[in-house]
């Protein structure tokens, strides 16, 4: 039996519907990615520096941990379950993205390991997100390509801001460096947001 030859407009056709992801199924149940996102929100709250240096001062670094480290491999797991399914998964980079997440989530727990370990899972976590993000963004179209874009800038204004705002106004945080704090709480914000949608 012959197959009939796709023409070049149902080929491309064909692409597309394959890279147009606007949907995934993570298997998980509503309530679990809702917690996860409100973890989220938690986490921009928490990243608002005087409330992070009050956390430190009071022994509390832990709860940021587990705010930190919940939603983000929620988000994690879910998407990479849910990919796999699509033609280009990408379960290698998310089970590297998933352990650097833990890894940090024990380091908040473990002081002596935050200054081991802090700043080579801080720059390795840059070195995953950024291209996995970067992947994610030039394979697929729709709401999965906006995790993919948001990945990328999550990463990059999370690390990169705070050392900035560090340089050019120094310790000083809260209100004196609104105009640093705000992208940091926003991006969080958003990137949570992007990740709920496509797995909702």
């Amino acid at each position: 039996m012959e197959t009939k030859e796709q023409t070049p407009i149902e080929k491309a056709e064909s692409i597309e519907s394959l890279c147009l992801v606007n949907h995934i199924d993570s298997g998980f149940p509503r309530w679990l990615i809702e917690a996860a996102f409100v973890c989220y929100l938690l986490q921009a709250v928490v990243n608002y520096a005087p409330l992070m240096h009050w956390m430190d001062d009071a022994h509390l670094s832990w709860v940021r941990g587990i705010v930190q480290t919940f939603g983000a491999v929620v988000m994690y797991v879910g998407l990479m379950r849910g990919m796999k399914s699509l033609y280009r998964p990408f379960t290698v980079w998310w089970w590297i993205v998933i352990a650097l997440n833990l890894l940090g989530f024990m380091t908040e727990l473990v002081p002596a390991l935050m200054y081991r370990v802090g700043l080579p899972v801080a720059v390795s976590l840059m070195l995953v997100y950024v291209p996995l993000g970067s992947a994610i963004l030039y394979n697929y179209r729709g709401r999965l390509r906006q995790v993919g874009v948001w990945m990328v800038l999550y990463i990059l204004i999370s690390s990169i801001i705070p050392v900035v705002s560090f340089l050019l106004v120094g310790p000083e945080s809260g209100l004196a460096n609104l105009s640093m704090e705000i992208p940091t709480i926003a991006v969080i914000v958003i990137y949570a947001w992007v990740q709920r949608r496509v797995l909702i």
